[in-house]
């Protein structure tokens, strides 16, 4: 099996820049998930989070946890659980404004970290972005305006725990799901692993690395490069043994951003029409609602059933 695409940053700043960026490529239309080293945000942040992250928890969400799982009967099931998660989580937004100063029980010192992580992130997005449209042959920017609705991009971040489990043979710590949005950008435990990706049929290990970012791609940019990218199922395994620390920030389109392939990327009229109109032309928004109710299942039919309910009319061509 070859080896999980793990990049290097720092390296598109000299003489590697052009295998960089064909790592890259490959990661993106091989993988839909790549691990990034040196990416810009300091070890010290990094590490701040983590500390504040895992204090948070063991102070104001174990309890509860605990208390949560006993009373579902989940510590002693005897068949598989379809219908759950085994994960400790709560929710941070941040673009087109931030919710920080609402959220209960967050330390002063742990909101203005948190604040300061998601500025970092949300311009290590953007960069991202930049380098996947570059790969694309996409004009300056494209992917970026393409995720922008009238307010911008959404981005927001789900902080998680996992902790032991007695019966990980029975329930996921996560469930196997696409992501429905643009990029995400995920901070995970450097000790305790979990996090797998389905690829070629095989559930294959994201594997944990010190102040690296794990990236993958949503369901909005598999249609926005026509498939060119996919977004991949992925999972988490719960473990009986430590706590595992997940933090994802999605970097959205926007509610009303309309959604649809890069002309550029569209095969012209009198190419294979089956390729011509792949994905639907929809509001993310109403995609984001059908979503709710299918995280767990395959993305094709969501796909279809966007077409199905009309769509916003047909594509341009380049």
């Amino acid at each position: 099996m070859e080896n999980f695409p793990v990049i290097n940053l720092e390296k598109l700043d000299g003489e590697e820049r052009g295998a960089t960026m064909e790592k890259i490529k490959d990661a993106c239309e091989n993988w839909g998930f790549f691990e990034l080293l040196n990416h810009g945000i300091s070890h010290e942040l990094m590490d701040a989070v983590e500390r504040l992250t895992k204090e948070h928890y063991k102070k104001c969400m174990e309890q509860r946890f605990k208390q949560l799982m006993a009373s579902k009967g989940l510590e002693g099931v005897q068949a598989e659980v379809h219908d759950m998660d085994w994960e400790s989580t709560f929710h941070l937004r941040h673009l087109p404004y931030s919710n920080i100063s609402e959220i209960p029980d967050l330390q002063d010192d742990y909101r203005k970290i948190m604040k300061e992580f998601a500025v970092k992130l949300e311009k290590l997005a953007e960069e991202l972005l930049e380098l996947l449209g570059e790969n694309l042959g996409l004009e300056k920017g494209y992917l970026k305006k393409a995720l922008c609705g009238s307010k911008g991009p959404t981005f927001a971040t789900k902080v998680s725990n996992y902790p032991p489990c007695p019966k990980p043979d029975l329930i996921k710590g996560l469930r196997a799901h696409t992501d429905a949005g643009g990029i995400i950008l995920l901070f995970q435990d450097d000790k305790v692993s979990g996090l797998q990706l389905l690829k070629d049929g095989h559930w294959i290990d994201v594997p944990p690395m010190r102040h690296s970012i794990v990236i993958n791609l949503g369901d909005q940019l598999e249609v926005i490069t026509n498939g060119r990218y996919k977004s991949v199922l992925h999972r988490v395994i719960a473990q009986t043994d430590g706590n595992r620390m997940s933090i994802a920030s999605f970097y959205n389109p926007g509610s009303d951003a309309v959604i649809y392939p890069a002309p550029a990327l569209v095969e012209k009229e009198g190419d294979d029409e089956e390729k011509n109109h792949v994905y639907p032309k929809f509001v993310f928004e109403d995609y984001m609602k059908l979503y709710a109710g299918l995280k767990f299942q395959a993305k094709e039919p969501r796909f279809e059933a966007m077409r199905a309910t009309g769509g916003l009319g047909p594509i341009a061509t380049a």
